[in-house]
């Protein structure tokens, strides 16, 4: 899916490794979009794996599972990155504090927070796994 030969695959896989956060949008059973900053790791291949709130977008995914992840572009209108793809609850998933990619991506963030890794999952108890559909930008 994403070609890292090509100056632009090479983007958007930086930003799938290097990026601490991105903006994931859910669409509410209304209609609505509901762009919320998640916490990610790629799995290097074709899907991001996110930890939700039990209720939060869990909802939205089960009603329609299409979602977007958008990068911050360079603040210029450059450097767009825009993932398309579907989400499901992931049930396979370990916890966040027990998946190593997560913990060395996030284990100073979530002291940070206030938080504890048993704390963080209990509050983001829900993995999602995000399969990459399309990939956009410039």
């Amino acid at each position: 899916m994403i070609d890292e030969s090509s100056e632009f695959g090479a983007r958007v896989a930086r930003h799938l490794r290097d990026e601490i956060v991105v903006w994931m949008t859910t669409v509410s059973p209304s209609g609505a979009p509901v762009p919320r900053p998640v916490w990610f790791v790629w799995d290097g291949a074709d899907s991001v794996l996110v930890y939700s709130r039990p209720k939060t977008r869990i909802r939205n995914i089960e009603s329609n599972p299409h979602v977007t992840l958008n990068f911050d572009g360079d603040g210029g209108g450059g450097d767009i990155v825009v993932l398309s793809g579907d989400a499901v609850v992931d049930r396979d998933a370990p916890p966040a504090g027990e998946m190593s990619d997560y913990v060395a991506k996030y284990a100073d963030h979530i002291t940070r927070i206030g938080m504890t890794p048993d704390s963080f999952n209990a509050r983001y108890s829900v993995p999602v796994r995000i399969t990459i559909t399309r990939v956009d930008g410039h």
